[in-house]
């Protein structure tokens, strides 16, 4: 059959691709005009046989690919994907289940409310929260804010989903001064402005300061929600969430916390005092695709409140037929209906790993951060701007000579990326220009960062630093 045929050359593309990961260049090599040559053209009059099809696909395509599955790709912190997510992922695919109503797939229903379970208890998060599986941690946030904003007008008696935003209470946002651009992002999706945001204080690792909190909602009146962060997208620093909680709740604030990738903290006895007190938030908000090295996409939403949750998500419809015993309908908790059945790679990345194969990911993931750094600092004029805390590094060029520190760090970043060995993005930190490395991919080990810190190295010292 045509549809097996193309299967079994997928299958043979993607090993190959796989068993490429470890030694094959992070960057592409190809050009925006040759990505465009090579996959464009007018669309085809008539059929094309499946196997042609995904064989000029994978031809066209591969040489435009970024080895983000790779043990050497360091940016955006992007995790990679384990083994048994993979194989998840293409029988969800096969499977093509939908998994916004229980009567649409009953096993994808299931397996959702398992894994967030176990979710729940591995983050030390309340067993009675309700869970939503979501694109990402942008989407995740905004789940979060809608139940918020629901919960909060509904306490001084306005009902946002009947009457909308138009004539409401106003509504207080405080988030810290180095805040994730997706809280700002889903704020305004939520009808909350950016110059409606009030920023408090924060340290130089882009901690936000309970004192500034306090102060800021000291001149407030009204519904106040406070947006922590678990995980600075430069440093990797945890805001004092247990100082936090205290002050929002002397105002009886809702309290938000963005962990994209720093609420995996809770999953590892180390780390885990970096997070005290995440369990008296009122919602949180992670990334699967991140630290738990799901494939994309696949974000997760956490809410204490159930009943705030589900009314700011839910929908209904003469033909959403509810079931007879109540199974959880996973569209009461996300803002799409029709969706992938992301549970599935969720439940394989957890079942395969388990409590201490998590745990050691994580733990691996922060040591070999700091051996990173350890080997860069070791460079005279290499200057690690951060506590390395977590996975993440930021690393910027500064001869002590003088010169333009800015100007030396950007060409190094060119030269590594030029070289291919590893990526890492560009960052701008407190006026600085920055490398930042993060190490997110199960499959990264010690020799992968030797490599890739030679490789930095090779780029500053062929640079104007010395």
């Amino acid at each position: 059959m045509a549809e097996e045929d193309a299967l079994i050359r997928a299958v043979a593309i993607a090993r190959g691709y796989i068993a490429s990961r470890a030694d094959r260049p992070v960057w592409p090599t190809t050009t925006l005009s040759e990505l465009r040559t090579a996959l464009g053209g007018t669309m085809p009059d008539a059929p094309i046989d499946p196997v042609d099809v995904i064989s000029a696909l994978a031809c066209a395509a591969e040489p435009g690919l970024v080895t983000t599955t790779g043990p050497r790709y360091f940016g955006f912190v992007t995790g990679g994907a384990l083994p048994a997510t993979i194989a998840a992922e293409w029988l969800t695919t096969a499977w093509d289940q939908s998994a916004g109503l229980y009567v649409l797939s009953p096993a994808a229903a299931v397996i959702e409310e398992i894994a967030g379970a176990w979710l729940l208890d591995l983050l030390g998060l309340p067993a009675s929260a309700s869970v939503g599986f979501v694109t990402g941690c942008h989407m995740a946030n905004f789940t979060a804010l809608a139940a918020a904003r629901h919960e909060l007008l509904r306490r001084v008696g306005w009902d946002v989903e009947a009457n909308g935003l138009q004539g409401a209470p106003m509504l207080h946002v405080v988030v810290g001064d180095d805040v994730h651009v997706s809280v700002l992002g889903a704020l305004r999706l939520l009808g909350v402005g950016s110059r409606q945001v009030i920023r408090a204080g924060a340290d130089d690792q882009g901690r936000m300061q309970p004192e500034a909190l306090a102060a800021a909602l000291g001149n407030l009146a009204g519904p106040v929600i406070v947006c922590a962060q678990a995980g600075n997208v430069n440093t990797g620093a945890i805001d004092p969430l247990n100082a936090i909680a205290d002050v929002t709740g002397r105002h009886n604030a809702w309290l938000h916390v963005d962990g994209a990738f720093g609420l995996w903290a809770s999953a590892s006895a180390r780390l885990r005092p970096l997070i005290r007190g995440v369990e008296r938030a009122d919602s949180w908000a992670t990334d699967a695709h991140k630290w738990l090295n799901v494939p994309y996409d696949s974000g997760l939403v956490f809410v204490a409140n159930q009943a705030a949750h589900r009314a700011a998500m839910s929908l209904n419809a003469a033909y959403l037929v509810r079931s007879a015993d109540e199974p959880r309908e996973a569209m009461d908790w996300v803002p799409e209906s029709s969706r992938r059945a992301r549970g599935f790679a969720v439940y394989a990345a957890l079942r395969s790993l388990g409590r201490s194969g998590l745990e050691e990911m994580l733990d691996r993931c922060c040591r070999l951060a700091r051996h990173f750094a350890a080997r860069l600092s070791a460079e005279p004029p290499i200057r690690i701007l951060n506590d390395v805390v977590l996975n993440q590094v930021l690393v910027r060029v500064q001869p002590s000579t003088g010169g333009d520190a800015d100007a030396l760090t950007r060409d190094a970043l060119r030269r590594v990326q030029d070289e291919r060995i590893c990526w890492l993005g560009g960052t701008r930190w407190h006026g600085m220009e920055a490398m930042r490395i993060s190490v997110s991919n199960w499959s990264t080990t010690e020799r992968d960062v030797d490599r890739s810190a030679d490789s930095i190295v090779r780029a500053v010292r062929g640079g104007s630093a010395f």
